[in-house]
């Protein structure tokens, strides 16, 4: 049967909790990715020789030659500011107390979008250097959010 056709035997409507689990995975490339700002603090991207292209964040596979990517770079903590937006609502569309400021950070020949922070919104400008702020060592669990913000460079 595909998925376009129906089982006559199929309920019309569930009622109550659906009984479905899941669970994301980083994959290889993402592994390393987020291990590198988990135990060094650092932000790496993948490198294909071919291309002439760092992935931020790593890829497996280059998107233009579709060949492995095995070679890695240290792409360090500090990126280049290409865009941002302002936040007034949070996820749960209740008002900030405090807005946020949300960009697109540069890196490699990718980049993050992640908050900024120690920064007021009229300091900000495009090209602005940006640097990458961690938790403390033992506090990171291998998360994006183990950068708690980036902060203007310098």
């Amino acid at each position: 049967m595909t998925l376009l056709e129906r089982d006559p035997k199929s309920p019309l409507t569930w009622s109550g909790n659906l009984p479905v689990t899941s669970r994301y995975t980083f994959g290889l490339a993402g592994e390393k990715f987020f291990r590198a700002i988990k135990d060094e603090g650092k932000i790496i991207g993948s490198y294909c020789k071919k291309c002439d292209h760092t992935y931020v964040p790593a890829s497996q596979f280059c998107e233009k030659c579709l060949a492995e990517v095995s070679d890695w770079v240290d792409v360090g903590t500090i990126g280049e500011l290409h865009t941002f937006t302002v936040l007034y609502e949070g996820y749960d569309g209740a008002r900030l107390v405090q807005p946020e400021i949300v960009a697109f950070i540069s890196l490699g020949d990718g980049g993050l979008i992640h908050r900024l922070g120690e920064i007021n919104l009229d300091e900000i400008y495009f090209g602005m250097p940006l640097e990458a702020v961690f938790l403390p060592e033992g506090q990171r669990q291998g998360s994006i959010l183990d950068i708690r913000y980036f902060k203007p460079a310098g």
